[in-house]
């Protein structure tokens, strides 16, 4: 990490939204963060995951990932694709994603910056849809991605096996979403129910959130972080960083842990039926992050893919880092990320230099 004599905090940040619309039409945002000086590196693209938005990568730590993408020179974007909750909410796939969200994203961001290349830092189901765009050839400016939790390889536990398998046909008769956020703010009937149902079962914290996270997402408690790992703003500021996750997002991840990799469920422009059939059509150098400890994708998910790309990419340059201590978001999340994993992170978006 390079040093510098004042660390970049949130009160420096120059933040500005670009207003962009994916390749089906839907209106997307592109949230531009630089510091006190102007980046000397070319542009990174942040991804959230699924029913969150770009904030994720700017909690309230004294040094977030964004801090040190800004120290270390770097143009930063973060992106807002249809799965924000900072969006009107709609029905997607992982497949509208894939061919609609993320290579007009990059375009974007090639076209604003006049660069060549841009590299991606890409989480969960953010890494998952930005990974198929990848291996089907539809963001070739992309020349490194950086993946956290899971990729093209969803293997989930065992519970969590049982419940997406059990209660997905279930939810589609009763309801269009689940929202983390009716932990403080249900918002019917049903979503009275399930929050009733998962504050009894679910008793490992005082964060009716974090509790609904847990149930939403994964099989643990909680499922998504260690709560050693958060600090306690960070755990209170969550509440307000949940929303709604369409039903259909489930139903396709379903059928991906079925297959044991990402299979397309719409019929969608470029896309693959079978993201493992071949090998990749990117040049993209990936390295893949896998928490150890994370409770939502195991990290066998992350080995999977990466021995996937090591097979068809026997040079070595696609790398894999398992985290010891670290789950699912805490990676960004952590109170210690900042001497655990940014240095990785940085680290590899240099590698090429």
């Amino acid at each position: 990490m390079t040093e510098i004599a004042t660390p970049t905090t949130r009160a420096d940040h120059r933040t500005e939204s670009h207003a962009f619309t994916a390749g089906d039409g839907l209106p997307l945002t592109l949230v531009r963060v630089r510091g006190r000086t102007e980046p000397w590196r070319g542009p990174v693209m942040l991804v959230h995951g699924a029913g969150v938005r770009a904030e994720l990568f700017r909690p309230p730590l004294p040094r977030t990932l964004v801090d040190a993408l800004i120290d270390d020179g770097w143009d930063v974007w973060l992106l807002n694709w249809r799965a924000s909750i900072d969006l009107p909410p709609v029905p997607w796939t992982l497949d509208d994603a894939a061919a609609y969200d993320h290579p007009a994203a990059v375009r974007y961001v090639v076209a604003a910056t006049g660069a060549g290349t841009i590299k991606a830092i890409v989480h969960c189901q953010g890494s998952t849809s930005f990974t198929m765009a990848a291996v089907a050839g539809l963001v070739p400016q992309v020349d490194t991605v950086i993946t956290n939790a899971v990729s093209l390889h969803p293997v989930i536990p065992r519970f969590s096996r049982l419940k997406i398998r059990t209660l997905t046909p279930a939810l589609t008769r009763l309801t269009p979403h689940l929202n983390p956020g009716w932990g403080d703010k249900p918002d019917g009937a049903f979503a009275r129910l399930t929050r009733a149902a998962v504050l009894g079962t679910h008793r490992e914290c005082d964060n009716a959130v974090c509790r609904m996270v847990s149930f939403t997402y994964g099989a643990g408690r909680p499922a998504l972080w260690s709560h050693a790992n958060l600090d306690d703003a960070t755990h209170e500021w969550i509440r307000g960083e949940f929303g709604e996750v369409p039903v259909s997002f489930f139903a396709q991840m379903e059928r991906c842990v079925r297959a044991g990799h990402l299979v397309s469920v719409r019929s969608r422009p470029g896309l693959l039926d079978d993201y493992t059939a071949e090998a990749p059509r990117t040049e993209a150098r990936f390295s893949f992050l896998a928490g150890e400890d994370n409770l939502c994708f195991l990290p066998d998910s992350q080995q999977l893919s990466w021995e996937f790309f090591r097979h068809h990419r026997p040079d070595g340059s696609d790398t894999l880092h398992r985290l010891p201590g670290y789950g699912h978001l805490d990676v960004f999340l952590g109170k210690d990320a900042a001497r655990d994993v940014h240095p990785i992170i940085l680290a590899e978006l240099g590698w090429d230099a």
